[in-house]
């Protein structure tokens, strides 16, 4: 019988088997392969945690941290009676936000102090018009009090995702000057700021305007001073006209009519707003709202055989500053 020559296969088999008999306590499976996590390790999109953060140190990036929201609270007291730095006030589901400043009851009753979240994360943003309640009132203030202007700019850490993304761009699009890759990607540099749209030329001839976001809504003025000041020391020395700005937000409020199979108008609901959230999610400051994707997203909810979009009645134009949001959503069934 001849001699039959193993392959490499048979071979590091053997050498495994005899490992185990010998070291029963040896890891000789796949996973423990040495070389094959080296190999993942090369390249960033399949390396660990740690080793992706050493490719991005290379190019200069840097993990962006959790950011904290910042708005203002209304409190009602007695003129004249302090709010402290540092007083705390909770929301109904719990979420605690404390002043950031000192203030005091104006004449009229009422005082506009800045707050911020307790903990940093998006769970921090808070819309205004939310109630609060004060742990501790001082004396000559009431305990209960609003948010007058929305907590906004709260986000998590970057994940990994985040960061292999940011490192992509600068290896796909290597710096160039000043351009508008360029631009973004100095904005995008920034903690805090999630999304960056840049619009080169909009207001004349060496001109650059930014527009950031953060964690899909409003950035806060702190995370707009952040990028203001981080693209000022990238920015090419002649480009010294350039804006950094947060979108304004124009709610685009749907009122459709709908026949349903196999749904009621209550199940029905939650599913449509769904879709149009998913479609609203792809609109970048700027963009025009399409009625007939409005129509598309309703109509692709299993369960709606029918539709009839009677708002917004056309496509809904914006200026380049203004970002298209979904409104408040309205179905009725058809007649």
């Amino acid at each position: 019988m001849p001699f039959e020559t193993p392959d490499q296969a048979a071979i590091a088999a053997g050498i495994l088997r005899d490992i185990s008999n010998q070291l029963p306590e040896a890891a000789t499976g796949v996973d423990s392969d040495f070389e094959v996590w080296i190999a993942r390790q090369t390249f960033p999109d399949t390396a660990d945690t740690d080793m992706l953060e050493k490719h991005a140190s290379l190019r200069g990036l840097t993990r962006k941290r959790a950011t904290t929201a910042m708005g203002v609270a209304r409190l009602y007291g007695t003129p004249g009676a302090a709010v402290p730095l540092g007083t705390e006030a909770k929301t109904v589901s719990g979420q605690a936000l404390t002043t950031s400043e000192a203030g005091t009851i104006g004449p009229d009753g009422t005082a506009q102090i800045p707050v911020l979240a307790s903990a940093a994360g998006a769970s921090g943003n808070v819309d205004s018009g939310v109630a609060l309640t004060l742990t501790s009132a001082p004396s000559g203030v009431l305990s209960q009090a609003v948010v007058a202007l929305a907590l906004v700019g709260g986000t998590v850490a970057e994940t990994d995702a985040g960061l292999l993304a940011r490192l992509l761009d600068v290896l796909q699009n290597p710096p160039a000057g000043g351009n508008k890759a360029d631009w973004r990607r100095w904005a995008m540099d920034v903690d805090g700021v999630t999304a960056a749209y840049v619009f080169p030329l909009r207001r004349g001839i060496g001109t650059v305007d930014v527009c950031v976001t953060s964690g899909g809504g409003l950035p806060s003025a702190e995370i707009l001073e952040a990028a203001r000041l981080h693209l000022d020391e990238e920015r090419p020395t002649a480009v010294r006209n350039f804006a950094v700005f947060g979108p304004e937000l124009l709610p685009v409020p749907v009122h459709a009519l709908v026949r349903l199979s196999g749904l009621t108008l209550e199940q029905a609901q939650p599913l449509v707003e769904a879709a149009l959230n998913a479609y609203f999610a792809t609109l970048e400051p700027g963009d025009l709202v399409y009625l007939s994707r409005i129509e598309t997203a309703i109509s692709g909810v299993s369960g709606v055989v029918d539709r009839q979009v009677t708002a917004p009645a056309a496509n809904v134009g914006i200026t380049a500053t203004q970002w298209a949001r979904l409104g408040v959503v309205t179905l009725e069934v058809m007649p």
